[in-house]
This record gives structure tokens, sequence and C-alpha cells, in this order.
């Protein structure tokens, strides 16, 4: 589920998860492969905030905020999964965004308004650590309230009514072994953790590199994502009595928003 709240995030933000190892593999309801299920997803109704104006970027409801020159040069920033980030009008009702971290592309991204100013769509081409597969996503948002005068189309107040990504994206696999629980993802994500609320390392992701697992009840686990020991992302995941629908509440803690998702068990 993580690389859903990724996208997410991504998504306009520029914008996890794993499960309760149970007595023995084959009791354990969290084993197999699960496909995220976006049409039942439950966005956060905070609006994400940003403008461009005299050549400058400002993501206000970033965190931290961001503010760098928006004349297509990568621009350090800090704090972020990414240590550059390169902004391009492209014209009067779009913006082009490229992340790196390390001198590699994390992301690539498009935001166009409407004709009407109400509404935006993000597109947005993730390239994992890890892979030579990207994962392709797209956001649509309505703004809040009225565009500021004085600043790029795309700018204003956006809440995120949809998100859509691509199949490889959508899926995880779990495996449990004794007091360990093992996470792979189609893209190269994955790790390796007990269930004793210790972290353990992460592969593949940039957005977070450890990870916590805690056990809630039979049916339910906590995981807690950290970047360089921030905590990023705390979710809650709960697999269903009949074993067929798990329900992930993941709140990041730096936006402080909350996203409520399902996933099938394929």
């Amino acid at each position: 589920m993580n690389k859903i709240e990724r996208s997410v995030a991504c998504a306009l933000f520029l914008i996890g998860a794993s499960w309760i190892p149970a007595q023995s593999l084959a009791q354990s309801p969290f084993d197999g492969t699960w496909r995220t299920n976006m049409a039942q997803t439950k966005l956060s109704p905070k609006p994400n905030e940003f403008y461009l104006s005299q050549g400058w970027y400002h993501c206000t409801s970033c965190s931290p905020k961001i503010d760098a020159k928006a004349d297509g040069t990568d621009q350090a920033v800090t704090g972020q999964s990414y240590d550059t980030i390169s902004i391009r009008d492209s014209d009067s009702k779009s913006l082009s965004f490229i992340t790196k971290k390390g001198g590699k592309v994390d992301f690539e991204q498009t935001r166009t308004v409407s004709a009407d100013g109400k509404t935006l769509v993000v597109k947005t081409t993730s390239h994992p650590m890890n892979s030579d597969q990207t994962i392709t996503s797209q956001a649509t948002a309505k703004r809040l309230g009225a565009l500021p005068s004085g600043v790029h189309a795309t700018s204003g107040s956006w809440q995120l009514t949809k998100v859509e990504q691509s199949e490889n994206g959508l899926l995880n696999t779990y495996k449990t072994n004794g007091d360990e629980l093992t996470m792979s993802s189609p893209t190269g994500e994955s790790f390796t953790a007990k269930i004793d609320g210790k972290d353990y390392p992460v592969k593949g992701a940039y957005i977070f590199n450890a990870v916590s697992l805690k056990r809630v009840d039979a049916r339910t686990l906590e995981e807690t994502d950290k970047r360089d020991g921030t905590v990023i992302e705390v979710s809650k995941m709960t697999v269903s009595p009949d074993g067929k629908k798990m329900t992930v509440v993941s709140t990041n803690k730096l936006t402080d928003r909350t996203n409520t998702y399902t996933a099938n068990k394929k």
C-alpha cells in the first residue's frame, strides 16, 4: 500500500504496509498478493496549496514548504524524498516538474488547469529506485475558493477528488515466516521486518528507508515508515473476517492527511 500513498502524495504535492504475522504461515490472513481498488479510495479533504508568481514556485502546504525558481533548472530542496526539483511553466495553463535524488529522476509531472479554471489534472510518471519499470498515475482535483490575482492559472487551493494508477503500482505481496513479515512489489520495493516495533531497513524506496511493525489484534497491523529517523507515515491495516479484503487507513505525519484504501486478495 505504500506505493499508493506515495502516488497520492505526489499527485499534488507537489502534491504502507505490511501485515500481521499469524501463528503459522498457513493461518496468516495477510499472506498473498493484494490489489488496491482505487475506485474505493477515500481521499483526505485537506487541500494542497501552491502558487507560481514572478518566476518563483511556492508550495505552502508542503512539509517542509518549498520555494524554488521556476526556470527549468534543478533547484536544491531539503527535507523531501528528493534533493532537487525543476519547474517550468509550459504554457499559461500548465506546469511541468521533475524531481531527482542523487541525480536520478524520481518523478516527472504535469499539472494542467481546465478552461474554466475549476479543475486540475495532474499526470505523474514515477521512476522506482531499483526498477526499469515506471508507475503512471493521474489525479483530478477541484479548486477551493477563487484564483488569486497575479499568479499562474494552476495556482491556488486544490482538493483531490480522484486518483488512478497503473497496475504495477497497485500490487503488493506479503509473506510471513515465524515472527517476520516480508513485503515485495513488482517495481522493486521490499523489506523484511519482525513484528516487534523496532526499525528495519527498506530497499528500493525514495520516500522512506526504515519500517517498524506492531501487532494491534489478530487481523490488524500498524506500520510506521521513517526516512532518516523522521516518521513519514503511519498505516493501520485490517483484513476482513473472510480474508478477502484489506482496509488501510494511512496518515502522512508531515502533512496531516489521512487516506483510506481497500485492497482485494488476488
